[in-house]
């Protein structure tokens, strides 16, 4: 059965369970640090709260919790060279996604370096989610 719907940014947070809060408001923190002068603007994707930029508001980045973790997601081909560092923390890094358990720290540094690297990305021009031809839709 899906999530229910969410009103807001706010009310996502206010929803959280205590063992997700910090995890997330940690994120959401390192996501928002720099925004206003990055032109980063807080929305919801998916139910999810997602970092856009750009005239169309382009999802850049975005938060996501699940029963066991959360997670921070890039574009595939963005988070790709950063993937052995990420997993070099301890914690789960997949396809465009850096994971984190209720148990782990978040590495936050290397979260902020992220993030950093993910504005200089978006602002030289790589605003697409996906690369053309990554995916065609077919099983493979």
């Amino acid at each position: 059965m899906p999530a229910p719907k969410v009103a807001s940014v706010d009310d996502f947070f206010d929803r959280l369970p205590d063992v997700q809060r910090p995890h997330l408001e940690t994120l959401r923190a390192l996501s928002l640090a720099d925004a206003e002068a990055n032109g980063v603007t807080e929305t919801l994707k998916w139910n999810f709260p997602a970092y856009a930029m750009g005239p169309k508001l382009t999802m850049a980045w975005m938060l996501q919790t699940f029963k066991h973790h959360c997670s921070i997601r890039f574009p595939v081909p963005f988070f790709a060279p950063w993937r052995e560092e990420a997993a070099a923390t301890g914690c789960e890094a997949i396809e465009g996604a850096f994971k984190f358990r209720w148990d782990q720290e978040i590495p936050a540094d290397l979260v902020a370096r992220l993030i950093a690297a993910r504005v200089a990305d978006f602002d030289a021009g790589n605003t697409a989610w996906s690369t053309p031809g990554q995916y065609d839709g077919k099983k493979k």
